[in-house]
């Protein structure tokens, strides 16, 4: 199919070449919204409920990561197949003629991953989701002048697409895997009786690194250490709930750790999706900042859950509630303590949230030449609170906290976290995506 597709393809190219095509890119590059609306499309379709008004699949952050890393990568090959300014993600793509619609590229890239996404062992999206897609990609094609340019720019997006589907075929997704349960002190076990079905996430083929494990993190601390003793004291006296369990978490604590509840990737994603609006960016260079965010936040994901598997440690409810038993005389255990909220369904360290978040803001950093920029990271929802940063790197010192706050995590996991997805994002920034010389 990508070979069939390529050879129509060529013929568009060498017809174009000696044709002046009018109707090409319509709307202004600064202006133009097509990557960010198809982001959005994507992340709707990856993350919404089922149930919802707008349905999704309901996937978890880091399976969405990997999905969107997908949808992302190929937009940007895309869109580089035709401007050709940077290095592309994958390499057995030709060049598209420069007067191809870029927007048709782009609608056409992600409709067709998303679409596609149905290989066994992976699951296809829901009829529903799948409809909903079809009109979207329908309607912006009908937006688009019929034309050599528009023709061309579908061509694009299909091969960069398939080229894509095909790279990522067997690469690990849905093949059964699971976190060990342990029974000694400092082994993890599940702690609402559920070990994470996607746990397999670990497991799956790196979109940039070598290999899941080559960002290792140190890992935890000896259970019989000052620093762990420090570490359990302060997620038992500042992550309780307040009220089976005391704290001494504040009000304002207490607010900043509930907000980062929210899922980090629909909250990331939207939130560069104004920020690209703001900073005015052109449709190049949003392709190349949503695949740059992405497949960082989905390698940061493969090289946590790895990473999890690695140490297996337990979660703070399990370690405070048999504290006595950890071998640790500075530790006193609670057999009544309680979290905030409940732990996610997999090994403490690394904390996954982390990994994201440092993922994102360190690419941003990288993306834009600065740390410094001023934004607002808004929640889910139309009364969503709003928190307001002057660098990118700040909204990851909330959420390290957040997550001590909230009783899930002590605080080497989300600094190892965050120290993680940071590796990957400069991994990336030296790796790919670069300019062409």
């Amino acid at each position: 199919m990508a070979r069939r597709l390529v050879t129509i393809w060529l013929g568009l190219t060498l017809v174009l070449a000696s044709t002046a095509v009018a109707g090409a890119d319509t709307i202004a590059a600064e202006t133009d919204t097509t990557v960010l609306d198809w982001n959005r499309h994507a992340v709707e379709a990856l993350i919404n409920a089922p149930a919802a008004s707008v349905p999704g699949a309901g996937q978890t952050p880091p399976v969405s990561l990997l999905h969107l890393a997908m949808v992302q990568a190929a937009v940007y090959d895309a869109v580089n197949m035709i401007d050709r300014g940077f290095e592309p993600y994958l390499d057995d793509l030709p060049r598209a003629p420069r007067s191809a619609s870029k927007q048709a590229a782009v609608a056409t890239a992600a409709h067709h991953v998303l679409v596609g996404l149905g290989i066994a062992p992976v699951p296809p999206l829901a009829p529903a989701v799948i409809t909903r897609l079809d009109g979207l990609y329908a309607d912006a094609l009908a937006g688009i002048p019929d034309s050599a340019a528009k023709t061309a720019g579908i061509a694009a997006g299909a091969a960069a697409a398939d080229e894509m589907l095909d790279e990522r075929s067997g690469d690990g997704r849905y093949v059964p895997f699971s976190f060990t349960v342990g029974d000694e002190p400092g082994e993890w076990v599940p702690t609402s009786g559920v070990n994470d079905p996607f746990a397999w996430v670990a497991k799956v083929d790196p979109f940039l690194m070598k290999r899941p494990s080559q960002f290792r993190t140190d890992g935890p601390f000896d259970l019989d250490s000052r620093a762990y003793a420090r570490e359990y004291k302060e997620v038992m006296d500042f992550g309780g709930n307040g009220t089976t369990t005391p704290t001494l978490r504040t009000p304002e604590q207490t607010a900043t750790a509930m907000f980062f509840t929210a899922n980090p990737v629909e909250m990331y994603n939207r939130t560069f999706r104004t920020i690209s609006q703001d900073r005015e960016l052109s449709l190049v260079e949003q392709a190349r900042l949503f695949a740059s965010l992405n497949l960082a936040g989905a390698d940061a994901a493969i090289g946590c859950w790895d990473d999890k598997a690695h140490w297996s440690f337990w979660r703070p409810i399990t370690a405070i509630q048999q504290g006595d038993n950890d071998g640790n005389r500075r530790t006193e255990g609670d057999p009544t303590w309680n979290s905030l909220v409940p732990s996610p369904p997999y090994p403490d360290h690394p904390s996954g949230y982390n990994c994201a978040t440092g993922s994102f803001m360190h690419t941003a950093k990288s993306f834009f030449g600065r740390d410094r920029d001023s934004f607002s990271l808004v929640g889910p929802g139309a009364t969503g609170a709003t928190r307001n940063y002057q660098r990118f790197t700040d909204v990851i010192d909330d959420t390290i906290d957040a997550r001590i706050w909230l009783g899930i995590h002590f605080r080497a996991p989300d600094v190892q976290g965050a120290e993680l997805g940071e590796d990957v994002a400069r991994w990336l920034d030296k790796h790919f995506l670069e300019p062409r010389r």
